[in-house]
């Protein structure tokens, strides 16, 4: 419970003050060395005091399209003259509001759609609060964080069936075996990015030795472009309840925990609410109907970071560790949390199993597209006229994605590119549009599905300069304990900004290709290894665009500065 003590003394201090810390260490036997590592990894806790108003701006890919920049710039002219201690202007990784850019937290209170008056407003408010005034009359409430984009349910999933119907069924039939055979015949892979089959996945956790068990809940989701855990969290909570009890109920497990991103407030609060209403049902905890079902749900807030949703990240971090990626094999169906065997999951993927329960595989697999099973998720950011978060049947054309969801692109123009599933995937171009969001289409494309995280680019955006924020998001959300993601996203941000500032050449292209194979190679988890997908996308598909940057010194569509720019 460290990270909960942590965040009561920063609540009640501004800060982590030294000597709280000692106090903390001293009551709970945890060494003072081990408190200041875990604190010192995670960006949200402070060892010093902070300003009455920290303002961050997200500049990460949906953001830094929607005019991120500008508005940063805006609000450091506007307040850069007052005094630290009363108000910083910074920046901050994806707030898992993509499609509200551009984004912002002012004082860790996410907002969207913020204009540079509203912003200027949010941050005067902050200021006259903390100094023991009233809230500022101006802050706009189109900005709160309950605020959502366009988003489309499938009409099956409007015909919901009765909630924990296939719970207290399957507590009838105790028929656990048939849960990991229907799995497998649906197909259901994990949809959080990595794919791995559910069914295959449960099994192995029911059969490895022991009785202690867990069922982990991945809703971490942290990458930019990637907001659809937080709209299932949000209306459809229930199904992710039921499929992580009957999750507990195949695999053995006795205790399930939902690990949420920090800046999920109002989705925290949804599912908790969502665990006390189980719970009056009878089906968790000690208030369960039957003594088959010894399963309990809770929910842990992430300390903050990426890289917690690496599963082995997520897990150390739930122990109370620095969140740095574990050395696999073993994997967590043998040795997750507490060396324990460990069914972890996505939000989505758990939130499939009761319809697929519920429904039977012949539903499943008659509800997707061009032979593929299912529905899926997908939230669509960008120069889109509806940016939001919609559930489509597997296998659509991401050309109908764009246009019959997301409303086309922005402004009347052309597409340029798209990224299938946030920075991780890379950039496709505009003469692949029609390619199918499915796991083995988009993999054949030279990209890949993952969590269904689609960013949009119109003609007139600069590649290059895209690419450069996404590595750069690597870069800062890079752990650091391996040299080959810490060193080289990096050396991988001076060169593609040498690239912006008419410094690239020639040669540049191939020691790039060579710090990518390292990475890829070297590198403990997936964050190091697809920090290069943004730039080697660029080089494949974009390549005359990138060889005018390097050969010419200019950028064609004009957004490079290609001259040195000071931060």
């Amino acid at each position: 419970m460290i990270f909960d003590d942590l965040r009561a003394i920063q609540t009640e201090f501004g800060y982590l003050p030294a000597e709280q810390i000692d106090a903390l260490s001293r009551r709970s036997n945890i060494p003072v060395s081990h408190i200041h590592g875990v604190v010192d990894f995670f960006p949200h806790f402070h060892l010093s005091p902070q300003a009455r108003v920290c303002a961050n701006v997200c500049m990460d890919m949906t953001c830094h399209l929607r005019g991120a920049q500008d508005l940063r710039a805006n609000l450091k002219q506007r307040f850069g003259t007052m005094n630290a201690r009363d108000v910083v202007i910074g920046e901050v990784s994806c707030l898992g509001q993509c499609d509200g850019a551009p984004a912002m937290a002012v004082n860790d209170q996410s907002f969207r759609k913020v204009s540079v008056p509203q912003a200027e407003a949010l941050i005067i408010s902050a200021l006259g609060a903390a100094l023991g005034g009233s809230e500022h009359p101006h802050a706009s409430p189109e900005t709160g964080t309950s605020e959502t984009g366009t988003s489309t349910l499938s009409p099956e999933m409007e015909r919901d069936a009765e909630p924990y119907s296939v719970v207290r069924k399957l507590l009838e039939t105790k028929d656990w075996e048939g849960v990991l055979t229907q799995l497998k015949a649906a197909g259901l892979a994990g949809l959080g990015g990595a794919g791995f089959p559910t069914g295959v996945k449960w099994e192995a956790v029911r059969k490895a030795p022991g009785d202690e068990k867990y069922v982990i809940c991945n809703a971490d989701e942290s990458e930019p472009g990637t907001i659809k855990d937080r709209f299932i969290l949000e209306h459809l909570p229930h199904l992710v309840a039921e499929g992580m009890i009957i999750a507990g109920l195949v695999t053995g497990a006795r205790k399930g925990i939902l690990y949420i991103r920090h800046e999920y407030h109002a989705q925290e609060q949804i599912f908790r609410q969502e665990i006390e209403r189980v719970k009056r049902l009878g089906l968790l905890g000690s208030s369960a109907n039957s003594s088959d079902l010894v399963f309990d749900l809770e929910v842990f807030v992430s300390p903050g970071g990426y890289i917690c949703g690496e599963e082995t990240a997520l897990i150390e971090a739930l122990e109370g560790k620095r969140a740095e990626p574990r050395n696999k094999p073993p994997f967590p169906v043998l040795e997750g949390l507490h060396r324990k065997p460990t069914a972890l999951n996505n939000v989505e993927t758990f939130a499939n199993v009761p319809q697929i329960l519920g429904r039977g595989v012949d539903w499943y697999k008659s509800v997707g597209r061009n032979g593929f099973a299912g529905l899926k998720f997908v939230g669509v950011s960008g120069d889109v006229n509806h940016p939001g978060v919609f559930q489509v049947p597997m296998g659509t054309p991401m050309s109908e994605i764009l246009g019959r969801y997301a409303g086309g692109i922005l402004g009347g123009k052309q597409l340029k590119a798209f990224a299938p599933s946030g920075p991780s995937s890379g950039y496709l171009p505009a003469t692949m549009v029609d390619v199918l969001l499915s796991f083995k289409s988009l993999a054949e494309a030279g990209s890949m599905m993952g969590s269904g995280a689609i960013i949009v680019y119109a003609e007139g955006r600069c590649m290059l300069d895209n690419a450069l924020n996404a590595v750069k998001f690597f870069r800062n959300e890079s752990c650091g304990k391996c040299v080959p993601c810490r060193v080289g996203s990096q050396k991988m941000v001076d060169l593609l900004t040498g690239w912006t500032q008419a410094k690239g050449t020639p040669e540049d292209l191939d020691l790039l290709q060579e710090l990518s194979e390292a990475m890829k190679l070297a590198s403990i988890c997936g964050l190091g290894q697809f920090a290069h997908s943004p730039i080697t996308s660029v080089i494949k598909h974009f390549p005359d665009d990138l060889a005018i940057h390097i050969r010419e010194h200019r950028c064609p569509d004009g957004v490079c500065p290609m001259k040195e720019v000071r931060a």
